[in-house]
């Protein structure tokens, strides 16, 4: 083919959805105009609409993500009043934000405090920044989660349910101390937590401390196993801080009242265990 053998553009937008690039067959008539003009080499021209393609599939699958994670609405980390709750380090939870190396070795994220203290705020938060930055995440509260793993078991299916949460890189294990204490549902619990055993990572949620879960567990054995395992590699938050939405209430209502000084907590702990 010579410079003047006419090119018939006509089938380009068929072949470009063939081979599942829309954006290039969106953009490729303004970006040729523009090449044609400026005089761009066709490696140029090339180049741009290949990362153009990239970058667009990017943030489809980003969205994808976001719709699966099943986050709550608007609990980003630009909303989390971090003055409100002393105990955590913005810094340290930007850097969790990141990602990479904690994900990469399955640490788990631990979050204790009252309710209204922002736990389920900061999973959530810090979910939207992975799913950002690339990860996969789901969050669920705990009840509803070990529901369907039982009905999964009922169905000889547990094993296969558990792996396809393998998928996400951040299970959220919302209002962990609500689950019932009974044989079904806090054995499926532990199977779920030995199962993520340093290879995915969870962040639970709940609003009594290691302390009280002899009250989540059947007996004693299984609650020191499931925190033997939970706590290994892990960031625990103490949020024992005054309700939020408590605050919040008292501020709509008495103005002139000072609500804004929080109750002091403990500052948040990182544990590495040896096994």
């Amino acid at each position: 083919m010579n410079d003047s053998t006419p090119i018939d553009t006509a089938r380009l937008p068929l072949l470009l959805n063939e081979l599942r690039l829309p954006t290039v067959a969106r953009l490729w008539p303004d970006f040729t105009a523009r090449a044609d003009k400026e005089g761009w080499p066709a490696a140029r021209l090339l180049t741009v609409l290949t990362e153009l393609e990239i970058a667009e599939r990017a943030q489809r699958r980003i969205q994808r993500h976001l719709q699966e994670a099943r986050l709550p609405p608007g609990k980003t980390l630009d909303a989390f009043d971090f003055a409100s709750v002393p105990t955590l380090s913005k810094a340290h939870v930007l850097a969790l934000a990141a990602g990479d190396s904690w994900l990469d070795k399955g640490s788990n994220l631990l979050a204790f405090g009252p309710p209204g203290s922002g736990k389920s705020h900061l999973a959530a938060a810090l979910g939207y920044a992975l799913v950002e930055q690339g990860y996969r995440v789901l969050f669920t509260r705990t009840t509803d989660l070990l529901q369907r793993l039982q009905v999964a078991r009922q169905e000889l299916g547990l094993a296969a349910a558990i792996e396809k949460l393998d998928k996400y890189d951040l299970l959220v294990l919302d209002d962990f101390s609500y689950v019932h204490k009974n044989q079904a549902e806090t054995s499926v619990l532990f199977e779920l937590i030995a199962a993520r055993y340093e290879r995915r990572s969870l962040f639970i949620t709940a609003n009594a401390a290691f302390g009280a879960w002899d009250a989540l567990f059947p007996d004693k054995a299984m609650t020191v196993a499931a925190i033997d395992r939970l706590v290994h590699h892990a960031v625990i938050f103490e949020m024992n801080v005054e309700s939020y939405r408590r605050r919040t209430a008292i501020a709509r209502t008495k103005p002139n009242r000072d609500t804004s000084a929080p109750i002091e907590a403990v500052a948040p702990a990182t544990i590495d265990q040896e096994p």
